[in-house]
């Protein structure tokens, strides 16, 4: 028996050829995650992006993935002075404050766990509400464990991702510097670039992510950005052109930042330096923002039309499938990034989310909360060890009058009964005694 937890049609077929197990029976189960809302973001003010997002969580936990240590350690300290409660982890920790801070984030309710992907394995806390990513994934597989870690329990979830152009060359890099055979590197960059487009796609995430992993989704899924807010597209083709005229005229050379300069047409010491200020194409894009050309080469790097080329300090690379954009053989689509006001979720829309309570029953899950995090303390257990999100929101709806009606929800054995029942009782009668 050969065993995956996440593996694209590729990876299978993988593992098959190798264990020579041609004759084999398959078993797949669905990827889909249908509780977890899917958001990404291009990175502009990141810090105060992440903190946009936190503000819709307070009260619950999640992690925040970094890519490095010092990162981690940066953006837990910035966020405890922002007003959130923020721990460390990585590998490089002290092991006696590595281990309290991972039972801190088992036993506590309102704490955001800042860490590498050194955590997540083995980890068995079923009321993770929201994942967010600072840094980009190294492949759909990693972003979907990763954000995997988010309601467990079934309850809505929210995962969040702000990404730029700086994580694909930096990612690139690691790769292509990276001591694994060309094969296994060939196939790492086939992956982030999977992860690119999925970013990068103006249609359902959560289409794009299935899809992936061989699985088929019609699509308008209701619960991912685009088709919360779906996204606006432009034709491109002639700006492709002049971005890929601009990589091609400065012969190959230059990143993202650089090209853009040309195509703007700003005069500064690199552009006179290499007489890039006297070309044709200098100043061809100034009708288009900088920001909109970094978008782009972003998406163009999605596309195939450009790559990376890590040996020569990042610069951007032709793609043989240019030459067809160039002969107009190919339209190309942009999506339009959206303004940062756009991308800001409603709280008040997020806090209804967490549960999917309003009203007085959002006010008796809250107090039902607050009691189970009492228990738990005194007990020195996690929350969801006294109950789960799952039942308390039960007590929140059905308010069991009796501990016979108690007994009749999911999640209350005879010994939860006994031990917590007439607590939780007390406080649903409170409410209907006003």
């Amino acid at each position: 028996m050969a065993l995956t937890a996440t593996a694209d049609p590729h990876t299978r077929d993988d593992i098959i050829e190798r264990l020579g197990l041609d004759a084999a029976e398959i078993f797949t189960t669905s990827f889909d995650r249908p509780n977890i809302a899917y958001e990404i973001v291009e990175r502009d003010q990141p810090r105060q992006q992440l903190l946009r997002f936190l503000s819709g969580h307070k009260g619950n936990s999640g992690i925040v993935y970094c890519l490095s240590r010092a990162k981690v350690e940066d953006t837990a300290e910035w966020l405890n002075g922002q007003g959130v409660r923020a721990l460390a982890y990585h590998a490089g920790m002290d092991r006696a404050v590595r281990d309290a801070n991972q039972d801190a984030f088992l036993k506590e309710e309102n704490l955001c766990l800042v860490a590498t992907v050194a955590f997540g394995m083995g980890i068995d806390k079923p009321n993770v509400r929201y994942v967010a990513h600072l840094d980009l994934p190294g492949s759909v597989e990693a972003y979907y464990q990763e954000t995997g870690r988010a309601g467990r329990d079934g309850l809505p979830s929210e995962v969040w991702m702000a990404y730029g152009m700086a994580d694909v060359i930096q990612r690139g890099r690691m790769i292509d510097e990276g001591s694994a055979a060309a094969e296994i590197k060939r196939v790492e960059r086939a992956k982030l670039n999977a992860l690119l487009a999925i970013c990068e796609t103006a249609s359902c995430r959560r289409q794009a992510i299935l899809a992936h992993f061989g699985e088929a989704h019609a699509g308008q899924c209701g619960n991912c950005d685009t088709c919360l807010k779906p996204v606006e597209t432009w034709e491109g083709t002639e700006a492709a052109i002049k971005a890929l005229a601009a990589i091609y005229r400065t012969g190959e050379r230059f990143g993202a930042g650089h090209v853009v300069e040309v195509l703007v047409g700003n005069v500064n010491e690199k552009t006179e330096r290499f007489g890039h200020s006297q070309m044709p194409v200098f100043g061809a894009g100034k009708d288009i923002p900088a920001r909109v050309w970094q978008s782009v080469f972003r998406q163009m790097l999605a596309m195939g039309l450009v790559r990376v080329d890590h040996e020569a300090y990042g610069a951007l690379k032709l793609e043989p499938e240019a030459r067809a954009v160039f002969k107009h053989e190919r339209p190309v689509f942009f999506r339009k990034d959206r303004p940062a006001s756009e991308r800001r979720t409603k709280k008040a829309e997020r806090t209804e989310r967490k549960s999917g309570l309003s009203g007085a029953d959002g006010t008796l899950f809250e107090a039902l909360r607050a009691e189970r995090m009492a228990i738990a303390k005194s007990l020195g257990v996690p929350p969801y060890v006294v109950f789960p999100d799952t039942t308390l929101i039960a007590f929140a709806t059905d308010k069991p009058r009796s501990r016979k009606e108690l007994l009749a929800i999911s999640g209350v054995g005879q010994a939860k009964l006994e031990r917590y029942g007439d607590a939780f009782l007390e406080i649903i009668l409170a409410q209907d005694r006003g």
